[in-house]
């Protein structure tokens, strides 16, 4: 089944969602990088909150998140965009522990507690809007949570999980925000407020075949909510041999000479999606004839 999530309004009007399943993308990013079970849920809950947050965006904006509390899996970095488009990599993709107290994966462990959560926000403007929180719980999605409710002023719930395979491939993926809308009455707060509290978990409601509609319907109740829309979702990632010849271009003659004579090639690396490029001596060669 394709990633996809959706976005809605609920309870006429006065609460917006969003729902996502984003197993699919997340298996991208764990084949990718070969991350271990612990990173792979701090990886894909990080990468389904982005996704969802990229979705609150228009056109060509886009938005880079920087999650480091100073755990052993060092520094999250995830890009979204509005289109449903995201990649992401961990520092230390091999990262892991024992389950935790609850029988789930210590992503908490994994993060850190002692950090920050960065939003940079690029709408198109010569500077982006950054937010920037303290890392609350390591969990993530209390952190996201944090972050919209203190730097949006928006009330807001974000649920994320994770379910990884005993061969380390993911099992399922998803995830959801719930935000108030000013005005929002109390009875409907205090009946989500319930409702969040005996639902399954969303990986859970994922491997159980539960669409984002399904999901939306039982954080907010069958009947309350308007799908207004949905977008495909996908790991996409920006990199490209024209953007990384041009990078090794922007080097100047005197690098590229210097590569021509110490090893006769250049190779690069992407970070976000793990593809190599490779520059033969020609190729650096012709890069000289075009700066000439």
């Amino acid at each position: 089944m394709n990633d996809y999530l959706v976005r809605a309004l609920a309870y006429d009007g006065q609460v917006r969602a969003y729902a996502a399943w984003t197993t699919e993308t997340v298996a991208e990013a764990q084949r990718r990088h070969y991350t271990w079970p612990t990173a792979s849920a701090a990886l894909g809950r990080s990468m389904t909150a982005s996704v969802m947050l990229g979705a609150m965006m228009k056109g060509e904006e886009k938005l880079t998140i920087r999650i480091n509390g100073g755990g052993p899996i060092g520094t999250i970095l995830v890009d979204a965009n509005a289109k449903g488009e995201v990649r992401g990599y961990v520092s230390n993709p091999l990262t892991h522990f024992d389950l935790n107290e609850q029988g789930k994966l210590d992503v908490k462990r994994a993060v850190g507690t002692e950090g920050t959560l960065a939003v940079s926000r690029d709408i198109g403007l010569l500077q982006p809007f950054v937010g920037q929180v303290p890392i609350v719980s390591g969990e993530l999605g209390e952190d996201f949570t944090h972050y919209i409710t203190t730097s949006e002023q928006i009330p807001s719930s974000v649920g994320v999980g994770v379910i990884v395979n005993p061969d380390n491939t993911i099992q399922a993926s998803g995830g959801f925000i719930i935000q108030l809308l000013p005005g929002t009455e109390e009875s409907i707060i205090e009946d989500i407020e319930a409702r969040l509290k005996v639902i399954p978990t969303i990986s859970n409601m994922v491997r159980q075949g539960l669409s984002p509609e399904d999901i939306l319907d039982e954080v907010l109740g069958n009947g309350n909510v308007k799908v207004l829309d949905e977008m495909p979702v996908k790991f996409q990632c920006q990199c490209s041999r024209d953007r990384i010849s041009n990078a090794i271009q922007g080097l100047g003659v005197a690098e590229i000479e210097d590569m021509i004579v110490t090893d006769g090639k250049a190779e690069a690396q992407c970070h976000f999606c793990n593809e190599n490029y490779l520059f033969s001596k020609e190729n650096l060669e012709d890069m000289l004839k075009t700066e000439a």
